[in-house]
C-alpha cells in the first residue's frame, strides 16, 4: 500500500510538470503535415522493465500528449496475449528460477532458439508465478523482481491515447497450432488499436480484410537488412527496393534509424538515404525505430539524444512520421518544445565552458575554444599553467600527461609532487613553452572505465594558446566573458620562481580588461590569497572554487567566503546527493549561498549517460533542467555547450510560457521508492559542511630564487609511447559491450 502511495505522489508530480495546453504551429516534413508520434516500446522501457505497470504509467506521465504505448506480442499456451519483445521470456523475467528445468528449443523463423517460451505456460502460470526485470543490464535493476508480466489487456488499460501492436512471430505461433490473427481479430473488439504491425508479410496480408482502414493502420517492420522475411523467403534489403509492393498491403513501413541514417563503421554518420521521400513518394508513413538514450549512436550527435531525434525530424529534406524509442520523455521535448521559437530571456543561467567546447575538440584548444563560441558559451574559461620560462598558457592541469602527447618525448621529466597531485606526472613548469609547442593534444574522455570515446576524429586537433591569445581570442568573438582559473599559485612561487598571479595580471591588463566593464573577467581559484590578488580591480568577479564534496554552508562560512569572493564553483554531488545512480535528495547549499549574495556555478556537466542520474532519464537535459529550474543555479560548466544553450534559449526554458510538453522535473528520491528493499543501494554517509577554517588559506609565499635550481635533462629521443599508455589506451569496455549484447538480443 506504501508503495502505491509513493507511486501515485510521483505520477502526480510528474503530470504536474508535464501537462499543457499549449500548441504547436510548426509545418512538419512528415507524409500528412502531422507532428511526428513519440512511440514507447513497452513504455518507459529505459527506466523500468519493459510493458511493467511503472514503465507503462511513467511514460504516460512523462511523454507528450498524443504518445503511443507499443507492445511486442508473444502468446501464452492459451492463447493470451503478453507484450514482450523476443520470442523468449529469459532476460526479462525470473521465469528461469521458477521453471529452472523447463528450457527448450524451438526453431524459429529458420533459426534455433533456446530458452523460456510463453507457448509452453498457460496464462494462469505466467501471471501468477513470473515476474519482470530490467533485460538491459546498464539499466537500473532495482525494479526488478515485482511486477507481474503485462498483458495487452494491461497495456491498453492504461488508456493510452494510441496503441500499438506488434506481432512478432506469426508463423512461429501457427506452426504451434496459436494463432496470433485470432488473436488480433478478438482483441480489436474488445480494445482500441491503432496501429497494428509485422514484420511478416502474410500475416500483414491475412490481417488486410479483417480490420477497419479507418480506425487501425497496417505497419510492416522491416528487420535487419540481411535477415530473411518468413513469407517471401527474400532478404528485408531487397523488399525495400519495391515500396510499391508493400504499399499494396500496408499504410506505413517501421524501419531501423540506421536505414534512414547509416553510420560508418568509425562511427560517424553518412549522408541520409533517400527511404523517407521514397516512402513519402509511394505514399507510406514511415516510422524508425532504435532510439535509446543508453545507446550511444553516432559521434556526430556528442552524447546528447535530443540531437539524433531533431536529426531524424527536422532536417530540411524529410522527417519521419514517428520514432520507436525507449525514452519517450526525451523524444518528446526533442519534437514539442526544441522545434518551438527561440527566444533568449533575460536572467538566464551562464553557460560557462569547461576547457571550452571539450567534449568536442582536445580541451584548451583554439579549435575547442571556437566550437565552445559556435555552440553559444556565454563564458569561456582558460585554467592557465606556467612553462618553465614563464609562459602563461591555458590548459586543464599542470600534469601534461592527460592532455598532451607529453609521453612520447619526455618521459624522463616525469617527476612526483605530493603537493599538486598523489601520482606521479609531467608538469609544464618542467618544459620550456618552445618544448610544450611540440606537443599535439589529446582528446580523452574524463571517464574513461565507461568506453565512451570523444570524438575520435578530432583527437589530436588543434593547438594550446597563451592567455595573451586566448584574451585576444575573446576579445574578438565578444563573448559575455572570460573564466580565468588559477591553480598551484604557492607552489609555483616558492619552488619554481613563478608567479602566476602577476603573469594573469599583466596579460588581462595588456589586453585591456581591467579598463573594460563590456566584458565580464571571474578570476577563479580554489586559494583565497590568490583571490586577495584581485581584489583592487572592481570589475573583476571573483570565484572560489569548492572541489570537495559539501551538503551545506553554515553562516560564519559565508561571511568567510564573502571577504573573498562574489560567486563559488561547486561539484554536482554538492547540490544533488546520488546513491547508486539515483537521487536522494537536494542540498540547501545554492539556498544558502544565496541568502548571503553568493552567485553559484556547478560543474561539470557531461551528456554521457553514465554521469547522469537515473532519475534524469539518462537526458542531459533534463540534468539541465533540474539543475537550472529545480535547484536554482546561477550558471553551470559544460564539457558540451552545445546542449546547455539548446534548453537555455527554448521556449521551455520559460516556466511560464504556454508550450505544448514542459521537462519534466523529478523530486528526489521518488524512483528509489519504487525499488525493492534487498535491491536498493547502501545508504551513503552524508558529505560534511563546509566549514570556515577550510576556506582560509595562507598568504602567497616569497617568489623563490630560481638560479639555484639545475637545469633540466635534455628531452629524450623515444618515438613510441610506454606500454603504460599503450595499455591506457585499451581501457575496458565493459559497460558499452554488455549494453550492446544486451540490445542485440532484443533485436536492435
Amino acid at each position: 500500500m506504501i508503495r502505491c502511495l509513493l507511486f501515485a505522489s510521483l505520477l502526480i508530480h510528474s503530470t504536474l510538470a508535464q501537462k499543457s495546453s499549449g500548441n504547436t504551429s510548426k509545418t512538419w516534413l512528415t507524409l500528412n503535415g502531422d507532428q511526428p508520434l513519440v512511440i514507447a516500446r513497452g513504455g518507459f522501457s529505459g527506466l523500468f522493465p519493459e510493458s511493467s505497470q511503472f514503465a507503462n504509467q511513467i511514460a504516460d506521465s512523462t511523454s507528450l500528449s498524443g504518445w503511443v504505448l507499443f507492445c511486442n506480442l508473444q502468446l501464452s499456451k492459451d492463447g493470451l496475449g503478453i507484450c514482450q519483445t523476443g520470442s523468449t521470456l529469459d532476460n526479462s523475467t525470473n521465469i528461469a528460477l521458477v521453471f529452472p528445468k523447463a528450457q527448450k528449443t524451438y526453431n524459429v523463423n529458420g533459426e534455433d532458439v533456446s530458452g523460456w517460451f510463453t507457448l509452453d505456460y498457460t496464462s494462469d502460470q505466467l501471471y501468477s508465478n513470473v515476474t519482470v526485470n530490467q533485460n538491459i543490464y546498464s539499466r537500473p535493476s532495482v525494479f526488478d523482481g515485482q511486477l507481474p508480466l503485462a498483458t495487452v489487456e494491461d497495456a491498453t488499460g492504461i488508456k493510452p491515447p494510441k496503441f500499438w501492436l506488434n506481432v512478432q512471430y506469426d508463423t512461429f505461433y501457427t506452426q504451434h497450432k496459436l494463432s496470433p490473427a485470432l488473436y488480433v481479430q478478438k482483441a480489436m473488439r474488445l480494445m482500441g488499436i491503432n496501429y497494428l504491425s509485422s514484420p511478416e508479410i502474410g500475416f500483414l496480408k491475412t490481417m488486410q480484410g479483417k480490420v477497419n482502414k479507418a480506425r487501425t493502420k497496417l505497419i510492416f517492420q522491416f528487420l535487419n537488412a540481411d535477415l530473411v522475411e518468413p513469407t517471401t523467403k527474400q532478404k528485408y534489403s531487397l523488399l525495400l527496393k519495391d515500396l510499391s509492393s508493400i504499399k499494396s498491403f500496408a499504410s506505413g513501413i517501421l524501419v531501423p534509424k540506421e536505414y534512414i541514417w547509416p553510420v560508418n563503421k568509425d562511427g560517424y554518420l553518412e549522408a541520409a538515404t533517400s527511404l523517407v521521400a521514397d516512402a513519402h513518394k509511394a505514399g507510406l508513413e514511415v516510422y524508425a525505430s532504435g532510439f535509446a538514450n543508453d545507446y550511444p549512436a553516432s559521434y556526430n550527435y556528442s552524447y546528447d539524444p535530443t540531437t539524433e531525434y531533431l536529426q531524424f525530424v527536422d532536417n530540411s529534406e524529410f522527417s519521419v512520421d514517428g520514432v520507436l524509442t525507449d525514452f519517450p520523455p526525451t523524444a518528446s521535448e526533442a519534437i514539442a518544445t526544441f522545434l518551438q521559437s527561440f527566444c533568449p530571456f533575460a536572467g538566464k543561467p551562464l553557460i560557462i565552458s569547461s576547457n571550452g567546447a571539450s567534449g568536442v575538440y582536445a580541451g584548451c584548444t583554439d579549435l575547442a575554444y571556437q566550437q565552445a563560441v559556435d555552440d553559444g558559451a556565454d563564458i569561456i574559461d582558460c585554467s592557465v599553467q606556467m612553462s618553465k620560462d614563464g609562459v602563461a598558457f591555458c590548459l586543464n592541469s599542470a600534469d601534461l600527461m592527460g592532455d598532451t602527447t607529453v609521453m612520447t618525448s619526455f618521459m624522463s621529466r616525469s617527476t612526483m609532487i605530493p603537493e599538486i597531485q598523489p601520482n606521479s606526472g609531467i608538469f609544464s613548469f618542467d618544459l620550456t613553452w618552445s618544448e610544450i609547442q611540440t606537443l599535439k593534444p589529446q582528446l580523452v574522455s574524463p571517464i574513461p572505465d565507461s568506453g565512451l570515446q570523444r570524438n575520435p576524429a578530432n583527437k589530436s586537433k588543434g593547438k594550446f594558446m597563451t592567455l595573451s591569445e586566448f584574451l585576444e581570442f575573446a576579445k574578438a568573438k565578444a563573448v559575455t566573458g572570460v573564466l580565468i582559473n588559477i591553480e598551484n599559485a604557492p607552489y609555483l612561487a616558492s619552488k619554481k620562481g613563478l608567479t602566476i598571479t602577476d603573469a594573469v595580471a599583466k596579460a588581462l591588463s595588456n589586453a585591456t580588461f581591467d579598463k573594460q566593464s563590456t566584458q565580464q573577467v571571474m578570476i577563479q581559484s580554489d586559494d583565497t590569497s590568490v583571490l586577495s590578488k584581485f581584489k583592487d580591480v572592481p570589475t573583476y568577479k571573483r570565484v572560489l572554487s569548492i572541489k570537495e564534496t559539501i551538503s551545506d554552508v553554515p553562516k560564519q562560512t559565508l561571511e568567510e567566503i564573502k571577504k573573498y569572493a562574489d560567486a563559488v564553483t561547486v561539484p554536482k554531488p554538492s547540490l544533488v546527493v546520488v546513491s547508486g545512480s539515483f537521487t536522494t535528495a537536494f542540498t540547501s547549499v545554492v539556498e544558502n549561498m544565496h541568502a548571503a549574495n553568493i552567485s553559484v556555478y556547478v560543474g561539470v556537466l557531461r551528456n554521457e549517460f553514465v554521469t547522469i542520474a537515473f532519475d534524469f532519464f539518462s537526458d542531459p537535459t533534463v540534468a539541465l533542467a533540474t539543475y537550472v529550474q529545480g535547484i536554482g543555479v546561477d550558471g553551470i560548466i559544460t564539457d558540451y555547450p552545445a546542449t546547455a544553450n539548446a534548453y537555455m534559449r527554448s521556449p521551455c526554458f520559460d516556466l511560464q510560457a504556454d508550450v505544448p510538453y514542459a521537462i519534466p522535473l523529478t523530486e528526489p528520491g521518488s524512483l528509489l521508492s519504487l525499488g525493492t528493499a534487498e535491491l536498493l543501494p547502501p545508504a551513503e554517509a552524508p558529505a560534511p559542511p563546509l566549514i570556515a577554517a577550510d576556506v582560509v588559506d595562507p598568504p602567497l609565499p616569497q617568489v623563490s630564487n630560481v638560479s639555484a635550481i639545475a637545469p633540466l635533462a635534455p628531452a629524450p629521443t623515444a618515438t613510441r609511447p610506454s606500454s603504460g599508455l599503450a595499455n591506457a589506451a585499451n581501457v575496458g569496455v565493459s559497460l558499452v559491450a554488455i549494453m550492446v549484447l544486451s540490445l542485440l538480443s532484443m533485436g536492435y
